[in-house]
């Protein structure tokens, strides 16, 4: 269900909301690779009836609009898209 990405730079939580056929997904993955960030995702698409219904919820507590890919810093910042300027920013 969980994957887990290491990194050298494990200084802040980072946990995402993907999905595995999305193109941003994929550029926020690599761009979390390439700044060797340490995160864990999981791709909400591959999840099945109460597991991915139970997902969606805690998804809508930090994105209300579902959106992907949704970052969650220190389970306190969210960034919704691909914008890797916010976050380098946020996670540098």
């Amino acid at each position: 269900m969980i994957k887990h990405v290491n990194g050298k730079n494990d200084k802040k939580s980072v946990f995402l909301y993907t999905l595995s056929t999305c193109v941003w997904c994929k550029k926020t993955k690599q761009l979390l690779i390439d700044m060797e960030i340490k995160y864990d995702y999981i791709d909400v698409d591959l999840l099945v009836g109460a597991d991915q219904d139970k997902v969606m919820k805690e998804l809508s507590n930090v994105n209300p609009q579902g959106g992907f890919p949704t970052i969650l810093i220190n389970k306190v910042k969210t960034i919704v898209g691909f914008q890797p300027d916010a976050i380098r920013e946020a996670l540098l």
